[in-house]
């Protein structure tokens, strides 16, 4: 289980032993694992709120911190072809610094894993639609097929003969965890707009609870230490509260810097400094012995 420090700073309490087997090298990184994460947005009157669901206490990675659906990409949906409206796949390659095939497994993933885990689906039969009501039988066991790999986003995607979307994501930030955490995931956030007559609900089998809530009331949770969130999540929250509709967050992603966020870990004057740069409230200072400051 994390630790909280006094904000809502999830922070494994195994990090101060693996940093310093980092630092002596007696630890070798990880190789992370590619992954996509969508902030779902709605308006309302008091600006957009976004989805958020909060992972079960027992989760190994991040239990009982609120996060944002997302998963790891599938390989299979690298390759096959996949019907796609908006930026062409060059265009997203560019935008997320990778090739065509691993532009398009990453935004599939970010399509798949809004659908897995809040129900929402960001495809349509025409380049210009999106599906309605996704909670029949049928869908749920679509759902539930992709859930468990028993089929691939892409062929789902064909067997239904739907276009995936890629104008309703905008590519928002990208994190990467830090060299000395076991379980590492190099992630794309993105955000999108709740399309209109869908709605989301909590299927995921790693959440106990969603909501949808403002960035700022979010953040004000996280300030008063009620609200468990690891850093790429608090940060982009707070990226979010200078907008007043999703529309206004969506047209910036464009311009948004896709630079990875990558946590370093410097010995200095008997203290483990551990910081994310660009997110100086992020900085721990652990002294060699003893628990983060």
């Amino acid at each position: 289980m994390a630790n909280a420090q006094a904000d809502g700073q999830w922070y494994p309490p195994e990090w101060p032993e693996l940093i310093r087997a980092l630092a002596s090298g007696d630890l070798t990184p990880a190789v992370p694992r590619r992954a996509a994460t969508v902030m779902l947005l709605k308006d309302t009157g008091d600006g957009p709120a976004v989805h958020m669901l909060r992972r079960r206490t027992s989760m190994a990675f991040a239990g009982g911190a609120y996060a944002y659906p997302g998963g790891g990409v599938d390989p299979r949906d690298d390759d096959r072809h996949v019907r796609w409206a908006g930026p062409a796949r060059a265009w997203w390659a560019e935008r997320l610094g990778v090739d065509e095939a691993g532009a398009q497994a990453i935004v599939c993933a970010a399509v798949r894993e809004t659908y897995e885990e809040a129900g929402v689906l960001l495809a349509g039969p025409t380049p210009d639609t999106v599906v309605g009501d996704t909670t029949g039988e049928d869908w749920e066991a679509d759902r539930a097929a992709l859930v468990a790999r028993e089929t691939s986003f892409a062929e789902f995607l064909d067997r239904r003969g739907l276009v995936l979307r890629s104008d309703l994501l905008g590519a928002w930030t990208r994190w990467i965890t830090p060299e000395f955490e076991p379980r590492r995931y190099d992630t794309w956030f993105f955000v999108a707009a709740l399309p209109e007559g869908q709605r989301t609900r909590n299927a995921s089998t790693e959440a106990d609870h969603t909501v949808w809530i403002t960035p700022r009331d979010a953040a004000a949770g996280y300030d008063r230490g009620e609200l468990l969130m690891m850093p790429p999540t608090i940060a982009t929250l707070r990226r979010l509260t200078a907008y007043e509709t999703a529309a206004e967050a969506l047209d910036a992603a464009p311009s948004r810097d896709l630079t990875p966020v990558l946590a370093t870990a410097r010995l200095v004057e008997g203290e483990i400094v551990l910081s994310w740069p660009g997110h100086d409230e992020f900085t721990k200072r652990i002294p060699t012995g003893g628990a983060p400051a």
